[in-house]
């Protein structure tokens, strides 16, 4: 097979090079359906199922396993249910179970040493006619026991004699498929056939996307071969060498893309210059702060310090674990802007932290002459009108709300600083408006989030970013005790709540639903509340309760009754997982704990420990338990460090589900792991840096592909770097 890198070394000129890249981009943008074998109606449902509409998006379509098929069992020597095999053999009969509505297929499978039975619970109709008894196939799928007889569900099943003309190689790819895709001959080995095709008339049209320089350098095999390898293994050592190109090349773009922004942005975008630290922060540093600062918020204030002084726009994350002083950092930053002739805002995701930031911030500045505001969703009309009015003629200096603060009514005087908390929960069209609210320059921004990010990820997702940490909790706090009960333990528990209570401590209790689930056994809002109240009657104990179906002034009446103190258990749903601060709640119970990721028992553990007190978490559970449960229980049991919680996390639940990536477009990974592949992360970003050192407008010659790569994956993308 010739590459297309050993291609254009041919290629003397750089205007020959950009004609060849822009000749093989049309091949590759050539739309699905005119690939033999697709035709109109797979083309459909591969555009509806797989979101692949070309050329390329077939060719970036990667496998998820691949197997040696030049081994074979015998039916008797299956080794149990662990492992894949193959075996040859015919199909003796096909049956249908459950009557007129059918609930499953079910065939005998045989061979010379025995037989077994296949399963299927979904697409009847085509299998039958696809099937025929008394027809030699192969069989490939993982056994799995059922009442001491293995069996095989929803098996991968070919004609031995297309086996070969297909695969070309002992290694054969298998891919990613739905029940309408099968049903139109579109299975693993239907999507195979089609590499097959698209791969012979794909010779010399892939062009090579890195420079020679980078190439060499990571001892990289050239694009075409690998995409010829990742679909069609000519050996093992070929596809382990695809799959490092394939995977060094989609981090090395994300990085560079990442790296470049921020380049950019270090060099042309511009903010307010605040020089001055004055009045208000040194009056607040000297005579107000209420605690010392810890080591760490004094390094974070003095990095914040550093970008307004600078004139280029700050664009920081905040990490910091619960309960370790982000908004301290956040206020003392604001009352920097304010000292400068600036206002300053800060958006919440939801109207109970808004609320608490909102009290939290007037207490800490009362005394300095500055005037706090607060805008949220259920403000009343006449009061927004005012909130506007002293907005717009800078009355206003710190304005505290929720996304009510992003609408089009909302205007500014001179807005300098935006702190955003927690930062994930936001759209990123959500915070670009913001950023647009200030009609000179742009506004420094500060994105915070309590949530420690794995460095991977946050290499990843955030790798335009300055990142300050804040990895110390204020003197005094004790770390909160973690426990695990059973049900069975119940008891054990009410007992030591009311131990807690005599003391005058007050009580979380969360539950994972509203009402009963009739798909999941979980214990739910409602019933737990009756009980609770059935074993901690009135007058002796007052019970708040608190959901996320509640009208805005119920949810914060009850949290009122909490803080003052007139309820001593709360039971509520994760809607109090962020933001409330009640230092006398010194118990956390969490039922179900099972069912919740490990950022979120983490978050929720953080609502208590608040105070001087000694705190204590109990995760509740059933008895049976995945392995990934019981992992994460005993994580959350030894460790109180979430950055060490969020790596566990990150592995055990991948990330796309961790920090609201699914939004960001960036973690779009089609073949790269940033947990397996961290080195080939790591390596990709030096070498993207050392190229942006030597070539930071990406103006050489030698980096022409790079541009005419960068360009193809910025097609469509919206620039959201100044707004984090």
């Amino acid at each position: 097979m010739k590459g297309v890198f050993l291609f254009s070394t041919h290629i003397n000129s750089y205007f020959c090079l950009s004609e060849f890249l822009l000749m093989t981009n049309k091949f590759l943008d050539t739309p699905i359906e005119y690939l033999k074998g697709v035709g109109p109606q797979r083309a459909d449902l591969l555009k509806k199922e797989l979101q692949i509409f070309t050329f390329a998006d077939l060719l970036s379509f990667y496998p998820f396993r691949y197997v040696d098929r030049s081994k074979f069992y015998k039916i008797k020597e299956i080794p149990g249910d662990s492992i894949f095999v193959q075996i040859k053999g015919r199909i003796r009969k096909i049956d249908f179970v459950g009557g007129k509505r059918i609930i499953r297929m079910t065939a005998e499978f045989y061979d010379e040493t025995g037989s077994i039975e296949l399963i299927w619970f979904a697409g009847f109709k085509w299998l039958k006619e696809k099937y025929k008894t008394n027809t030699d196939y192969i069989l490939y799928g993982k056994p799995s026991l059922f009442n001491n007889k293995l069996n095989f569900s929803h098996p991968e099943i070919e004609i031995p004699e297309e086996e070969n003309v297909v695969s070309g190689s002992k290694l054969q790819a298998f891919y990613n498929s739905t029940e309408k895709l099968k049903s139109r001959g579109l299975d693993s080995r239907g999507m195979l056939k089609l590499f097959k095709t698209l791969l012979n008339t794909a010779q010399g049209q892939i062009p090579e996307t890195l420079s020679d320089k980078v190439i060499q350098e990571a001892k990289l095999m050239d694009k075409e071969s690998a995409v010829f390898n990742i679909h069609l293994p000519q050996s093992p050592e070929m596809l382990q060498k695809a799959q490092f190109r394939l995977k060094f090349e989609e981090f090395f773009y994300i990085q560079l893309k990442l790296l470049k922004l921020k380049l950019i942005r270090s060099e042309k975008a511009t903010a307010a210059k605040f020089t001055i630290v004055g009045k208000y922060f040194n009056d607040f540093f000297y005579h107000h702060l209420p605690f010392n600062l810890t080591e760490a918020q004094k390094k974070v204030i003095k990095e914040i310090r550093a970008d307004f002084g600078s004139g280029k726009q700050m664009n920081r994350l905040l990490q910091g674990d619960v309960g370790s002083g982000k908004t301290m950092v956040a206020l003392m930053s604001m009352l920097i802007a304010i000292d400068n002739g600036y206002q300053a805002c800060m958006m919440a995701p939801t109207e109970i932290l808004s609320n608490q930031h909102f009290e939290t911030f007037s207490k800490f500045v009362e005394g300095l002459g500055l005037k706090v505001a607060m805008l949220t969703g259920s403000t009343k009309a006449a009061k927004r009108k005012e909130i506007h009015a002293a907005l717009q003629n800078g009355e206003i200096n710190i304005l505290i709300g929720t996304h009510a603060l992003i609408e089009e009514s909302v205007q500014f005087h001179r807005m300098g600083l935006v702190v955003i908390d927690e930062q994930h929960r936001f759209g990123v069209a959500q915070r670009a408006k913001l950023w647009t609210k200030n009609d000179i320059v742009p506004p420094h921004i500060l994105v915070m989030t309590a949530t420690p990010i794995p460095r991977t990820l946050a290499m990843t997702l955030y790798g335009d970013l300055d990142v300050s940490v804040i990895d110390e909790l204020p003197p005094g706090r004790k770390p909160v005790k973690t426990n695990h009960y059973f049900d069975s333990a119940r008891l054990k528990l009410f007992g030591f709540i009311r131990a807690q209570i005599k003391q005058g401590r007050q009580i979380y209790i969360v539950y994972p639903l509203i009402n009963e689930s009739e798909k999941l056994d979980l214990k739910f809002l409602m019933d737990g509340y009756e009980s609770l109240s059935r074993e901690f009657p009135l007058p002796d104990y007052a019970i708040g309760i608190m959901h996320g179906k509640m009208k805005s002034k119920d949810k914060d009446y009850e949290m009122q009754r909490f803080i003052k103190g007139e309820t001593q258990i709360l039971v509520s749903t994760t809607v109090i997982e962020v933001g409330v601060d009640v230092p006398n709640a010194s118990v956390m119970v969490i039922e179900n704990a099972e069912r919740f990721g490990l950022s979120q028992l983490h978050q929720l553990r953080g609502r208590v420990g608040r105070g001087a007190d000694q705190s204590y978490c109990i995760l509740m559970t059933g008895n049976k338990l995945t392995s990934d449960s019981k992992k994460r229980l005993e994580v959350m049991v030894r460790s109180n460090d979430g950055f060490e919680i969020a790596e566990v996390d990150l592995k055990l639940r991948g990330p796309g589900d961790i920090e609201g990536t699914q939004q960001s477009g960036i973690l779009d990974l089609k073949i790269a792991d940033i947990v397996k592949d961290e080195k080939i992360l790591h390596y990709a970003r030096t070498l993207a840096i050392v190229l942006l050192k030597n070539d930071p407008l990406l103006k050489s010659e030698s980096n022409l592909r790079i541009v005419q790569q960068l360009n193809f994956l910025n097609k469509h993308k919206t620039d959201w770097s100044k707004i984090s």
